[in-house]
C-alpha cells in the first residue's frame, strides 16, 4: 500500500485535527482504571510471511476507523520493552521480594502491592502482561515474572492488587474515581499508557499540524490483519523520531506501538499484542478475595503510609512552554533549590560522581544547571530549583529556559 500524506489545505487539516481529537476521546481504556506505569513498551515483532492485502485508507479514513471503534472487551497477551538508555529499575527479579519497588518494611509501613510504586516497575526492561477489560468498571492487568505474579483488579467500586511474591494485597474503594487528585479516595497514578491504545491516545493527543501523517502499508499483528499508521513530528528540537501504531483493521483497536528516537537505533517503547481476544471475558476473571494468610493493606485516604495516599497535594504547578512535540513542562524543585553542589558534605562521593556522570553542565541567561539525558525524555535541573522537562533536545531546553 502506498503511503499517503494529507494534504495541507486549511480544511483537510481542521478535519484531520477533529479526527485525531475524537479519536483520542473515543479509545477505550484497556489498563486498570487509574493504575498504570510510566512510559513503557512492548516487543513483538511483526509477523514474517508477508503482509496483508487490504483495502487502501488515507490517514484520515484510518484515524476515523479508530475513533468509531466500540471495543470495549477483550483479553490477551502484551509484550513490553522500554529502552530508555537508563538501567532497569527491576530486572529478572523486579516483582520479587525486596525489589525495586521497595515493599513494605517491617513496620508495615507501606505495602508490597501497592500500584503506585509497583507498577513503575514497567518503567524498564521487558516484560510480559496478561490483559482483559469489559466496558469502563471492569479490567484486569496482571505482570508475569519466572516465579510470580503481580495483579490489578477493577471491579465496580473496588481495586485489588495482588503481590503474589509477598503474599500482600492492596485494596481502595471508589475505584471509578483512581487517579483523581481532588482528594478523592483511591488516588493512583493516571493517563500513563500500559498498553497500545492508551500510547495510541497519547499520540494521538500531540498530533497537530506539526506532525506527518501516513498510511504506511499492512502488518500481522497477534494474528490479525492490520494498518500501519506513522506519525513523523516536523519541527526540529523533539527527540521523538516516529511513531507506529499497528491499527486492527476490523475493529480499529491499536494493537501495537512502537516510538523510535530521532536519534536513531532500537525503539525507546515497543507495545504490542501477542495474543488478543475480542470476546467477553468471564466474569470470574474480575473476582478476587484474598486467601487466609495474606496481608491485607487497606487505602483508607488518610495521610501518611500506605504509598497511593501520598500523592494528594503534592503535585507541583506545572507551565507548559510551547506546544506540540516540543513542549516543554516548568515547575519547581520543593524548597526552591537545586542539585547539591560538587563537592558538597550532604552527598557521598560516589554519589556525586554517579549524578556528574549522568548530566551536562550548561549555562545561559537563566544561570547554570545540569541537563540529564534518556533516548527520549531530557531534563535541565538549574542551580536555582526550577525544572525543565520535556522530549526535546538539550539546545531546546536551554532555550525554554532563557525564554
Amino acid at each position: 500500500m502506498a503511503p499517503y500524506e494529507p494534504e495541507q489545505g486549511t480544511t483537510d487539516a481542521e478535519e484531520l485535527s477533529a479526527g485525531r481529537r475524537k479519536a483520542a476521546r473515543y479509545l477505550v481504556p484497556v489498563a486498570v482504571a487509574g493504575v498504570a506505569a510510566a512510559t513503557i513498551g512492548l516487543v513483538p515483532a511483526l509477523a514474517s510471511g508477508g503482509d496483508p492485502d487490504l483495502p487502501k485508507l488515507t490517514a484520515q479514513e484510518l484515524i476515523e476507523k479508530i475513533a468509531a471503534s466500540d471495543t470495549e472487551q477483550l483479553s490477551g497477551t502484551v509484550k513490553i520493552n522500554t529502552d530508555l538508555g537508563l538501567p532497569s529499575f527491576g530486572g529478572g527479579g523486579a516483582f520479587a521480594p525486596g525489589g525495586a519497588s521497595g515493599g513494605g518494611d517491617e513496620d508495615g509501613e507501606g505495602s508490597a502491592a501497592d500500584p503506585a510504586a509497583k507498577l513503575m516497575e514497567l518503567a524498564s526492561g521487558s516484560h510480559t502482561l496478561r490483559v482483559a477489560a469489559d466496558g469502563p468498571d471492569k479490567q484486569k492487568l496482571s505482570v508475569l515474572d519466572d516465579a510470580a505474579e503481580y495483579s490489578v483488579i477493577h471491579n465496580g467500586d473496588d481495586v485489588w492488587a495482588y503481590d503474589s511474591a509477598s503474599n500482600e494485597a492492596y485494596h481502595t474503594k471508589d475505584g471509578g474515581k483512581a487517579g483523581d487528585r481532588s482528594g478523592a479516595k483511591g488516588d493512583l497514578p493516571k493517563d500513563v499508557p500500559t498498553t497500545p491504545k492508551e500510547f495510541a491516545r497519547q499520540a494521538l493527543k500531540a498530533a497537530d499540524k506539526t506532525t506527518s501523517v501516513k498510511v504506511d502499508g499492512s502488518a500481522k499483528v497477534a494474528g490479525r490483519d492490520a494498518y500501519r499508521l506513522v506519525l513523523k513530528p516536523k519541527d526540529a528540537g523533539t527527540t521523538v523520531g516516529r511513531i507506529t501504531i499497528a491499527v486492527d483493521a476490523k475493529t480499529g483497536t491499536p494493537l501495537k506501538f512502537t516510538l523510535t528516537p530521532a536519534s536513531g537505533g532500537a525503539a525507546v517503547v515497543d507495545v504490542g499484542f501477542t495474543k488478543v481476544d475480542f470476546a467477553k471475558p468471564s466474569a470470574s476473571t474480575f473476582d478476587f478475595k484474598p486467601a487466609k494468610g495474606t496481608k491485607v493493606t487497606e487505602e483508607d485516604g488518610k495521610a501518611g503510609k500506605h504509598g497511593a495516599g501520598d500523592f494528594k497535594g503534592a503535585e507541583p504547578e506545572v507551565n507548559v512552554i510551547g506546544k506540540g512535540w516540543t513542549s516543554v513542562a516548568e515547575l519547581e524543585l520543593p524548597g526552591g533549590q537545586g542539585l547539591p553542589a560538587s563537592g558538597s558534605a550532604d552527598v557521598p562521593a560516589d554519589a556525586q560522581r554517579f549524578l556528574d556522570s549522568l548530566g551536562d553542565k550548561v549555562s545561559g541567561d537563566f544561570g547554570s544547571g545540569t541537563v540529564f539525558k534518556t533516548r527520549l525524555i531530557n531534563a535541565l535541573i538549574t542551580d536555582d530549583g526550577k525544572v525543565y522537562v520535556g522530549a526535546v533536545t538539550k539546545d531546546a531546553l536551554v532555550k525554554a529556559a532563557n525564554r
